[in-house]
Formats: C-alpha cells, structure tokens, sequence
C-alpha cells in the first residue's frame, strides 16, 4: 500500500490532538524516523464547542470551521483526515461529504472494534453531545449491540471530568471517576467507551484497566494502518 500523510484536524480539544499525535508514534511499528506516518497538525482552538451547538442551535456552528480546516490540511498535503473529537462526528455525514480527502469514521471503528472483541453491550461516556445525537447508539445497534447510557447523575459527573478537569488543564479527580466507574460497573457492560477524546486522557492518567475501550487510541490505530504503515506489536 502506498504510503499516505495524515491530517489530524485538532484543536477539538487541544490536549487531545496532541495526544493522538503522540498515540500515533508510539504505535506505529517503526524502526527508524522515516517508518513513521507523515503528519500534518492543525490546532484550530477557535472551532466552536461542538456540544453547545447540538444542545442549542442558536450556538457557533462548528461544521463550517471543520470544513474549513479539512480543506487547509488538505493544501498543506494530508490525504486522509483523522478528528479527535466524538463529538464532531454527529456532523460527520456533512464534513466527509465536503472534505476534500477522505475522513475517518471514528464511532463506526470504534463499534467495529468492540464488536470484533465479541462484546455484547457496550457502556458509553461522552459529553452530553454526543449522547443527544445519539451517534454511538445508532452505530451500536446497526451491529447488533446494546447501548448502555449512564444514569443523569453519573452524566453529569461524566461532563465534570471532560469541561471542568481536563478541558480546564486540571487532573481528572479520581473519586469522581471511581463513582463513575462502579455504576458502570453495575450495569454489567461488556466494555465501557470511553467517548470523548478528553476521557482518554483520563485513562493515561489515572491507569484505568482493559474493560475500557479508548476511542482516541482506536482512531490512532485506524489512522496508522489506513496511511499504509504496520502497527507496533
């Protein structure tokens, strides 16, 4: 397969374009600098907040400031886009069909990922966005999966961790997480999605185990093999 670079349209949020840039290196199967994926990085923070203008449509509306980045990554060479952010992609239908080069799915590879690890039931945190969209329980259910929201309690604990921590610049709290993580828990999901970009930074940090499934890092795999490169084993 020839070799493709990679545009990461970013800035949805800062933190988590960054890292997936570096998820991308660290699980690329590479020997030496050039086996790695050409990148091109744009950290447009004046995109507006995706799950105010799903909430409310009197909002910014982000759509035509994605469409914008993808055409400037596509001039600055990137002939696939990879966005960090779940959110966004409740517009995905609408910025795939004006980029000018391919994007990636990221709730579809991460459903397909799930259902690849034989789960049944897959838990879903995201921001209350992506929730109201209902994006990964349409992707769910086209698969044969049941979708397990948290209760509205847990929802909010959920938003806490992504605008008030990690968004913030502050470290994710680990009681608020543990009260999180043991409602899932009792809901007897077979894996738990982590469905915003920011939660992947709180499975960094805060060590969280194997039952997670971390959309960030299914994106970063798919983005690897899709630009033509092997994975780390």
């Amino acid at each position: 397969m020839n070799k493709k670079t990679l545009g990461i349209l970013g800035g949805v949020g800062p933190l988590a374009t960054m890292y997936l840039g570096e998820m991308i290196v660290r699980r690329t199967g590479a020997a030496c600098d050039q086996d790695h994926v050409n990148m091109v990085i744009t950290n447009n923070t004046d995109i507006p907040d995706r799950t105010e203008y799903i909430l409310d449509r009197s909002k910014p509306d982000p759509v035509p400031v994605i469409i914008s980045d993808t055409e400037r990554l596509a001039a600055a060479g990137a002939e696939l886009i990879a966005i960090p952010c779940n959110t966004a992609h409740t517009f995905y239908n609408e910025i795939s069909s004006a980029s000018p080069v391919p994007v990636l799915n990221m709730i579809e590879e991460t459903i397909a990922r799930g259902e690849r690890d034989g789960a049944r039931t897959l838990g879903i945190l995201a921001t209350d966005g992506t929730i109201a969209s209902e994006v990964y329980q349409e992707a769910c259910l086209r698969r044969g999966i049941e979708p397990i929201l948290p209760s509205p309690d847990i929802q909010r604990d959920v938003m806490s961790v992504i605008y008030d921590h990690i968004k913030a610049g502050r470290p994710a709290d680990p009681a608020v997480w543990d009260r999180i993580d043991r409602h899932m828990a009792e809901k007897n999901c077979d894996r738990i999605i982590l469905g915003c970009t920011e939660l992947s930074v709180v499975k960094q940090e805060l060590t969280l185990g194997d039952r997670y499934l971390d959309s960030l890092r299914v994106l970063a795999e798919a983005a690897i093999e899709a630009c033509g490169h092997r994975l780390k084993e």
